[in-house]
């Protein structure tokens, strides 16, 4: 079976080993092994048997915007593997002058995180991405869901998809990390791929699986949240649910494909 992981951050080598612990820190998880390095990454995708993955990182501010996207540019030219996908940020200046200059160098689609970005998703000013994406058919990966703040709340989401109904989009966590039924609530109908990375270790099997029946297997993209979790170990978890052959391969591949418009 072909498997992808939509859901892999990475960081410079200088800073890989801080930055996950930031995020081991943010979502009180004690990490094993906190290190997001690329070295790293491709032996975890070698052992788990994952050919593919989409890669991103997340600007928290935005003079980081353009030294994030050519980090992950340069690495995606590195490493064929990897599919790069940019960040953006609500107060940089002139979003769609980025936007063309990741796309230029390859980058395939955006990732944004609002509660560590400090924004409401559906902020106006994220809006304006949302639109040019829409209009450039560039897929969307977009963390949803914190009990603690009400940035990704998925209520938000649906106001998205009702303002920009052409937009591809992943939302994150089955579309709510921590309040998995809201998310359920909100999004059990709309027109939105969702990802299943910081999940399953949360909802336990039967949970899990009965998310995955509600929304469908057709809207299911495998993702492991690296660094957060082993790609291996999170593979080996989500194939134990027993879902049959044909439908853990739409999940880990064929969904990935359409989510990207494009046969990998």
């Amino acid at each position: 079976m072909r498997v992808a992981d939509v859901h892999v951050h990475i960081y410079p080598d200088k800073v890989a080993a801080k930055a996950a612990q930031s995020i081991g820190e943010f979502y009180n998880v004690e990490m094993e092994e906190a290190d997001g390095a690329v070295s790293r990454l491709s032996g975890c995708m070698e052992r788990a048997g994952i050919e593919r993955c989409v890669v991103h990182s997340v600007a928290v501010k935005p003079k980081t915007v353009t030294s994030i996207n050519n980090f992950i540019a340069q690495t995606c030219e590195e490493n064929p593997q990897f599919i790069g996908f940019m960040t953006l940020h609500q107060d940089m200046e002139n979003m769609e002058a980025e936007i063309d200059r990741a796309c230029a160098m390859g980058l395939r689609g955006i990732k944004l995180h609002p509660d560590t970005q400090g924004v409401n998703m559906d902020d106006e000013r994220l809006m304006n991405a949302y639109e040019i994406a829409e209009r450039r058919g560039l897929p969307l990966v977009i963390h949803c869901g914190d009990y603690r703040y009400d940035y990704s709340h998925p209520r938000r989401l649906q106001h998205i998809l009702h303002e920009f109904p052409n937009l591809v989009v992943d939302a994150a966590h089955f579309g709510g990390w921590s309040v998995y039924d809201y998310a359920l609530e909100f999004l059990e109908d709309e027109r939105c791929f969702l990802d299943m990375s910081s999940s399953m270790r949360y909802l336990g099997p039967r949970r899990t699986r009965e998310l995955v029946e509600a929304y469908g297997y057709d809207r299911i993209l495998f993702g492991s949240d690296f660094p957060m979790w082993t790609p291996k170990e999170e593979l080996q978890l989500f194939s134990s649910l027993d879902f049959g052959e044909a439908a853990l391969e739409r999940m880990c591949w064929h969904n990935l494909e359409r989510f990207l418009d494009c046969n990998l």
